[in-house]
């Protein structure tokens, strides 16, 4: 089974998407992760012109949509506002809207999966409540996700309300549908303490995308260049060879976004590098 990679589009924030996908494209990515936001597929900026538009670069390139990133909203907001935890009903509304609007994007481009926040920084809010205000959110959306044939994949993040592998266990057991599962970032998952290789084994019924960047050895949440932290690489990436996970690996490395060509470049030559 060879091992699909994909890039983020959302380290080149400076680029447009049709920019981004041809520069992937010469790299050799295979696949893309489009950020739903500016300056890329917010959805309320995009026209059936622009939807055709991304359609014929991907074919250009011979590239597919690994997964749309519905995470941040800078639009109108920030990377993790208005989230869907927001004590204003009114934000948590917009939250809910632009995660149907990304589903039937997704939908429109053939992708088979959007990535969401979990839930949301607490701000002070009791952990239980913020679950039962998620949980009430997500069931207003997960229909979308089933008629339009799309997984809504929740990604676990440090700081937020869940942050650790129990937690979206927990999580999961509450909101209960075969169109929600994991978005699994692998640093997020070293940063708080857990081992990347045993979340996948424990939780690869639930996966359906994967992120994958490096994090330093004091488990800061900063995502890093490839082979330059502290995670072991090449055996995450023979695990999940391992658990026989057919679908991409999305290098995500936003912070790079003042040289994202050279990042992406470099990060394809090490994992070819790898030959796993």
């Amino acid at each position: 089974m060879t091992i699909k990679f994909a890039f983020s589009s959302n380290a080149f924030r400076k680029f447009s998407l049709i920019e981004t996908i041809q520069e992937l494209g010469k790299i050799g990515y295979k696949g893309v992760e489009i950020m739903a936001d500016r300056p890329h597929a917010y959805p309320p900026d995009l026209d059936s012109t622009q939807i055709h538009s991304i359609k014929e670069a991907l074919k250009k390139w011979n590239m597919r949509i690994s997964n749309i990133n519905a995470f941040m909203m800078t639009a109108v907001g920030d990377f993790h506002h208005p989230s869907w935890i927001e004590k204003d009903k009114s934000k948590r509304g917009i939250r809910i809207q632009h995660t149907i609007n990304c589903i039937h994007l997704a939908s429109e481009l053939g992708a088979r999966s959007i990535s969401t926040e979990p839930g949301g920084p607490l701000n002070g809010m009791r952990e239980e409540a913020a679950l039962d205000i998620f949980a009430e959110g997500i069931s207003k959306v997960v229909k979308y996700a089933q008629e339009d044939g799309v997984y809504l994949l929740i990604e676990p993040e440090p700081g937020l309300l869940i942050e650790t592998s129990p937690q979206m266990k927990h999580f999961l057991s509450i909101v209960g549908s075969e169109w929600i599962g994991i978005n699994c970032d692998l640093g997020h998952f070293f940063c708080v303490g857990e081992d990347p290789v045993q979340v996948m084994s424990d939780m690869k019924g639930w996966i359906k995308h994967f992120h994958l960047e490096d994090i330093s050895p004091d488990r800061k949440h900063e995502h890093l260049m490839l082979g330059t932290g502290a995670m072991n690489i090449p055996g995450i990436l023979k695990a999940i060879r391992n658990i026989q996970y057919k679908g991409f690996i999305t290098v995500e490395l936003y912070p790079y976004q003042d040289d994202p060509v050279g990042t992406a470049k470099e990060s394809y030559e090490y994992l070819c590098s790898l030959h796993i």
